[in-house]
Order: C-alpha cells, then structure tokens, then sequence
C-alpha cells in the first residue's frame, strides 16, 4: 500500500467522523494530528483524485463528505491496517475525554444504538435500574417519521478518559464475557484483544446466543460482555477513590480491581500492576437482543458533552456483589490450546493416510440428510472454497444428536511443522469473494480464545450460500518463513489437488487478499473448515457449532 493510499484512506476516516462537508484546511490540520504532513494545497489534489474514483463529492463551497462507495472502501480497503486502527481508536477517544466529575462537565465517550419500539425503553430502564450497566444517563432521539430511537449510553471507555485526566494510564487488554454465579463475578469465559482485530471485541461477542443479562438480573446466574484493563499498582488507591465519586454521580460499571501483581477473574495481573474489569456497555442493548428485540448496536462511536446525556432512572440497585475469590486457572488463548492439537497431526499427502485436526458440529439427526444435501451444493456452486470432506460422528451424550466432522484449517500447519517447516497461523478472517478476493474482517489467533471463525458466524457474517452480494466466506492467514518457500509450496499444492482449499501462496512482503505478514515470510491463505457448517446454519437449520475438536484419520472421511 503506497503512501499516497495511506494519506487518503486517513482523509476518508476524517470525513466519516466529521459526517458533514468539511474543508481542505480542517482536513490538513486532522491529517497533521494523525502524523500527515500534508498541506492544503496538496490536500486539494489527493481530495480530487477521491472525487475521480467516487470515494468523496464535492458540497459547494462546504468541502467534501464521503460517498457510500467511499465507506465501503474505508471498511474494506485497508484491512491490514484496520486491525491495529480498533486500538489507536480507543486510545484516541480516551485522550478526548475531558470530563471533570466534580462539576459533572465536559466530554464522554458514548456508544449510539437504535431501537425500533416504546417496549425496549422501558427494558432498557430496567436493565438501568439493575445497576447492569456504566451508567442510566442517556439521550434518546426518536427520529422524525420513522419509528427509530436513536439511544446514546455512556461507554465504559469514559473512565479510562477520566483516570488519565487524573494523571492514571489505563492500559485497555480484553473484551470478553464473564461468567456470573450467586450474583458474583467469578472469571471470564472468552476474551478477545484490543490489538490485532478489526473487530470491537465486545461486538463480537454481542450475539444473543452468547450473553444472558436478564439471567443475572433474575436468577444471579449469567454470562454478561465486560472489559480487562490494567493501571500501574501505585495508583490503585487513588484509582478506587475516583471511582467511587463516579459512583455518587451516576458513572459506574466498575466490576473488580485486583489487588497489586494478583490475577483475578481467570486473568493474569503483572507485578507492578492492578487488574480492572468495566461491564460492557453494550450490556443493557445485548439484553434486547436476548429476547429478540431488533436492535443495532455501534461502539465507542464518539465524543459527546456530557450535559446533552440526563438519567433514564434514578432508581439503581447494584445486582452484582464483589467477585469470588478462586483460584481458576488462567484462561488460555486460542493458539496455545491448539498448539498441542498441531504437533499430533501426522497426515502423509504422498498416502494421503494420517490424523488431521477435526471441528465437529452438531445438529439433530433428523436434519442430516438436509445438512449434507446443503454441504454438497455449497461445494458444486464453489469447489475451489468449500472442503469437501466430512464425518458422520454420534454424539458424546444426546443420541437424538450427530455431529459433523470436518477438516480445520490448522491441519495445514500441522502438516508443515511435520515436514520440518514452521507455519504460524496468524489470523482468522472473514473473506470476500470479489476481484481479487479482499479480507473484510481479521481477528488474530494470539489475542482470542474463541476461533474467529465461530465469531463470524454467530455474528451472521458470512454469506456462503446466500445470494446477496458477493459471496462471505471464512479463510485464515498463515505465516511462513520465505527460506522454506520452495518445499512448502510443493506440499499446499498437493494438498489442495487433494482438496484442502489453498486459496493463495504469497509472496515476500506481498499483501496476500489485503492481509499482511511479517517481513522475511510469506501468507498462505486457506479455506475455513466450517465454510460447510456455515451454509448449513445460513439455511435455518439449528446447528451447534464448534471448532478446532479433536484429531481423526483423514482416510476415515467421506466425500461429498
């Protein structure tokens, strides 16, 4: 990506956040706060060349705004590059927040929902008066000949902003969802990093299927989003006493603060340091989504001064008691679960016989002529993404269950490693089937404990068998040193003439479908092992999904 493409894809986020016509000399002043040395003049040019190409229209003597085309282009532009953007924003939004809480003035970071009815105020009020929540101050927007409610709600990132106006760093770590038993935190279930996704890690895990905030309001049982962030261990008392003034005006939502060096919830506290957890605040709208209430949800989406926000209630009772001391193990990530699984697959592409890395989903027998009628005709329409290969496998406990094994792309690393060639995976992605094929979401297999994969289609993402627009499939990125190129090369194209769907083999410093890797290696794409599982569940039909189960022999499986 030149330099030139860089300067423009900024200038494209400074018109989106400013959604209005904005001038050359505005823009020249944000580009320089963002690192961007770039006159007006020579905004002017690059403006005009985003004028040529539809990405921006000129309003008059206004300025620019950006077009719908040039938003899909910041969306999917840049991907590379948007995964290190989720974090900076963060950090952006958190210098921004000035708000002093002893006059209750200046600005906070909110989140901007919408809803379509009177009935989800009122349990958005409840939700408020459970105490579920970072704070009951609001701003509801019903807009005008439409039945839209535009709800503003504080974002915990607020505190963050107010701990650093206090001369405190926080230093935001996870997203995640944390298990609450008798009304106590106990530990954190999933977590994603705030580094390397392109995916606000609470909205990942926004699924209705994923939290149950009304079973912690009702029964004190649930899992609810929330935030990890760690705070330099000299500044944990003045941090607890700033948080309860934020307490007495209404700004909450602090969950836990570890003692100095102590893990807590399931997390890893360094020495020098102080664990603190925030509910998500997303929290009350996940509540809509559990009882089918349509919603949609943005995070962390801007500034806003704090007196346009008053109090939904007034009436809060805290749900939640302090967390349980336990003494859980650490909550591994991802890759570290898999890794084991990785060294076993013992797979010969020259016998094609050999253990391979399985998902294995589950769905009611009845519906599994139906389910492998879908797989077949997914992988006829598009054999050169769709795995072919599968097992009918009894389910563990439920007999009215079977499971459907397919191959995980990690098997490809295992069979690398094996064959002395260190293959790294390095994402897991959402990719669209355009020309070229373009990754559209990345999440990092380091900074999660849940597969991607699994995220993308509970979100609904993917569009494998459905006719709207260009097609979403699941993909990963794999990283491999450039001095075993040759050999590793030699072995993916046997594998995908056997069908393991290699989609791409880069080349050094090559942006590979716009996903980048480390210098001195090269990306290998391949195709998700749940593509199949995807249009399965994209067709109605109830499917338990679940990746990355077990080791099997390849020569076991069926073809489709």
């Amino acid at each position: 990506m030149s330099e030139s493409e860089h300067r423009m894809i900024e200038i494209l986020r400074i018109l989106s956040a400013q959604n209005k016509p904005t001038g050359s000399k505005l823009i020249a002043n944000e580009l320089k706060n963002k690192g961007f040395n770039l006159g007006e003049r020579a905004v002017r040019y690059h403006m005009q060349i985003l004028d040529e190409k539809g990405y921006t229209e000129r309003m008059g003597y206004s300025g620019r705004q950006i077009t719908d085309l040039g938003r899909e282009k910041l969306e999917k532009g840049l991907i590379y590059d948007q995964v290190d953007f989720i974090h900076s924003k963060f950090e952006e939004m958190i210098y921004l927040t000035d708000f002093n809480y002893m006059n209750q003035s200046g600005n906070v970071v909110v989140n901007t929902s919408t809803i379509y009815n009177e009935e989800s105020v009122n349990i958005l009020k409840s939700i408020f008066e459970s105490g579920l929540s970072v704070s009951p101050y609001v701003n509801l927007n019903r807009v005008a000949n439409k039945d839209e409610i535009e709800v503003t709600t504080l974002c915990g990132t607020t505190i963050d902003g107010i701990l650093l106006n206090e001369g405190i760093s926080t230093q935001p770590q996870y997203g995640g969802l944390l298990k609450i038993e008798d009304s106590s935190p106990v530990e954190f279930t999933e977590l994603i990093s705030y580094k390397k996704t392109s995916v606000t890690p609470l909205d990942a895990f926004s699924s209705s299927n994923l939290t149950s905030v009304l079973d912690v309001i009702s029964k004190g049982n649930g899992i609810i989003p929330a935030n990890f962030r760690l705070i330099p261990g000299i500044s944990r008392q003045k941090t607890i006493d700033i948080v309860n003034k934020l307490n007495n005006i209404g700004i909450g939502g602090v969950i836990a603060i570890s003692e100095e060096g102590k893990d807590i919830l399931g997390l890893p506290v360094p020495d020098g340091t102080v664990g603190m957890a925030i509910i998500g605040g997303i929290t009350p709208f996940c509540a809509l989504k559990e009882i089918g209430q349509e919603i949609d949800i943005k995070i962390a989406e801007e500034i806003r001064d704090f007196k346009t926000l008053s109090p939904l209630t007034s009436t809060i009772h805290n749900s939640l008691k302090p967390p349980k001391d336990s003494n859980n193990a650490k909550l591994p990530f991802l890759l570290s679960k898999s890794w084991n699984l990785i060294q076993q697959v013992n797979f010969d592409v020259e016998k094609r016989k050999g253990d391979i890395i399985a998902n294995i989903s589950y769905i009611h027998k009845d519906d599994v002529d139906a389910a492998l009628s879908i797989m077949e005709e997914a992988y006829n329409n598009n054999p050169k993404y769709i795995n072919p290969y599968y097992k009918l496998i009894d389910h563990p406990t439920d007999d009215e269950k079977i499971g459907i094994a397919t191959i995980c792309s990690l098997s490809i690393d295992g069979l690398l490693i094996n064959n002395g060639i260190k293959s790294t995976p390095k994402y897991g992605g959402l990719l669209e089937l355009t020309e070229p094929p373009l990754f559209i979401d990345l999440i990092s297999y380091t900074g999660t404990t849940v597969d991607p994969h699994k995220i993308f289609l509970s979100k609904n993402f993917t569009s494998i068998s459905r006719n709207i627009g260009p097609n979403k499939i699941l993909a990963s990125v794999k990283e491999i040193p450039y001095i075993a190129r040759d050999y590793a090369v030699y072995l993916l194209d046997i594998l995908n003439n056997i069908g393991f769907s290699i989609y791409k083999i880069g080349k050094p410093r090559e942006l590979v479908y716009n996903a980048k890797v480390d210098n001195y290696n090269f990306g290998v794409i391949a195709g998700g092992g749940l593509n199949s599982i995807g249009a399965i569940k994209e067709k109605g039909i109830d499917i338990e999904v679940k990746a990355i189960e077990k080791l099997i022999p390849f020569e076991d499986m069926d073809r489709l």
